[in-house]
């Protein structure tokens, strides 16, 4: 009978004598006492300083009252600790804010860092499949720093020499799930280091009111709704053009009326014209007033408002060549925003094969050369796929609200926005929870941010027509 023993060198190797076992003898090295002496002591001191320069708090608290009980006996060492809880208590209760922002995010993040993260760290890196077993030894990745806040931890960490961030995405349901969190953001702190994102709760659970209209008459960013992490949320429309995407009942009126009502300072100050396209006949026309002359239902009356933009936008750019190279909204030539509700009536579902060709190089000529001249389009659909919305990737900015698939969600967003946490098929399909969720992802940064539209309700809508009432066309 031949038998093999289990190892690196000799699972191979089979004894030609019958019941006769293969033995392998390593080599044995002596290591000079003093030399282990010397490595034992490194580490030790080494893991000391770590210790301090990463928990410095906790080892003041350690090693201060530890010093006072050596010094003058255990009474003042308890004492200590008793009155400095007691002065946190007392801090907490009568003003919290200051408690929460100076100390109470600290000892949180060094509650968390120890019980939630340290604890599990090794065995979530090995089962994920980001730490390495071998020949005996753990190598995982370095856990560095626990920061929190209102609504998340922030956990930095190293990477494994020869990762990669795309190794990291492909796992954050592993980490978001191992470290008991419902989802997990990943985004890059420097080369080599990581951010990961844990959310501890939902700051975007509950609906926004329509936000009141700004005094300031501005084409700069506007207010649209909140962030995840509480704070106000500012899209720019002005120099880029901007894609939203959702399913039915996902919200994609809460943008576009936000927007709108965002830019009308500006719109009566005449700084911003705003052009509507609504071939469903059910959203803008709500607020027809606001559009004047600048509004179309017709497919047909859609393209020759197209068209007019492109005009528009010819008749600039024959004048800026050679004298400006981006455009400073003014009176005389103010932004141009063409807002088009559910594009997909127009450039996929329109049977005139003539019409669809004539609206969809109309949308491709403005998306392609009118950012440098002050022509913008705000394009919302349902369908995201490339045969019903061939120009999506000439929109710069996007916006994913509540999608059916999470095949979507990268046709939107760009391939890995859902690797780096954009779940949108994940967002609830209940009005109150979801509508108006949305993962936008811009030009300018590759993180997916997610955030809130403000509900504008149709009283809000009457409102704004009844104020802002524009005149005919200029």
């Amino acid at each position: 009978m031949f038998r093999k023993l289990p190892g690196d060198e000799t699972r191979n190797l089979v004894s030609t004598t019958p019941d006769t076992a293969v033995v392998f003898r390593p080599a044995v090295v002596s290591t000079p006492a003093i030399l282990t002496i010397i490595i034992f002591a490194w580490r030790v001191l080494a893991g000391l300083i770590r210790t301090i320069l990463t928990h410095p708090v906790a080892v003041t608290a350690v090693t201060v009252p530890a010093a006072l009980g050596v010094l003058y006996g255990w009474q003042l060492a308890l004492a200590l600790p008793l009155s400095l809880a007691s002065s946190l208590t007392c801090w907490a209760l009568f003003d919290r804010d200051s408690f929460t922002r100076l100390a109470g995010w600290r000892l949180l993040a060094f509650w968390r860092r120890i019980w939630i993260y340290r604890r599990h760290w090794q065995p979530v890196m090995i089962v994920s499949g980001l730490g390495r077993h071998l020949r005996g030894r753990d190598y995982l990745p370095r856990l560095l720093r626990v920061t929190c806040d209102g609504w998340a931890d922030h956990v930095t960490v190293t990477m494994l020499k020869g990762q990669s961030v795309e190794d990291w995405a492909k796992r954050a349901d592993h980490l978001a799930h191992g470290f008991g969190a419902t989802t997990c953001r990943i985004s890059i702190a420097r080369a080599g280091r990581l951010l990961l994102t844990f959310p501890r709760r939902d700051p975007l659970a509950e609906p926004l009111p329509a936000l009141p209209v700004s005094q300031l008459a501005d084409v700069g960013p506007v207010e649209i709704g909140k962030c995840e992490d509480g704070t106000p949320y500012r899209l720019n429309l002005h120099g880029t053009h901007v894609l939203v995407a959702g399913a039915t009942g996902s919200g994609k009126g809460s943008w576009i009326w936000s927007i709108i009502r965002g830019l009308l300072p500006a719109t009566e100050a005449g700084l911003v014209q705003i052009w509507a396209l609504d071939p469903k006949l059910m959203e803008l026309s709500y607020g027809r007033r606001l559009f004047g002359d600048r509004y179309a239902a017709d497919p047909e009356h859609c393209a020759d408002l197209l068209d007019q933009a492109v005009k528009v936008m010819q008749e600039r750019a024959g004048r800026f060549a050679g004298v400006q190279r981006s455009h400073v909204p003014t009176t005389d030539d103010p932004f141009v925003l063409v807002v088009v509700d559910e594009v997909a009536f127009l450039t996929a579902y329109q049977p005139d094969k003539h019409l669809r060709h004539r609206i969809t190089a109309a949308l491709a000529t403005l998306t392609t050369q009118g950012r440098a001249v002050g022509v913008g389009v705000l394009a919302a659909l349902q369908d995201p796929r490339k045969e019903v919305m061939n120009i999506r990737n000439l929109f710069p900015d996007k916006i994913a609200l509540r999608l059916d698939e999470s095949e979507q969600v990268d046709m939107v967003l760009g391939d890995g926005a859902r690797d780096r946490g954009a779940h949108a098929d994940l967002i609830s399909p209940r009005p109150e929870l979801g509508a108006g969720v949305a993962y936008v992802r811009l030009e300018t940064s590759p993180d997916p941010v997610r955030v809130r539209a403000a509900y504008v309700s149709d009283t809000d809508i009457k409102a704004m027509a009844a104020e802002y009432a524009a005149g005919g066309a200029v």
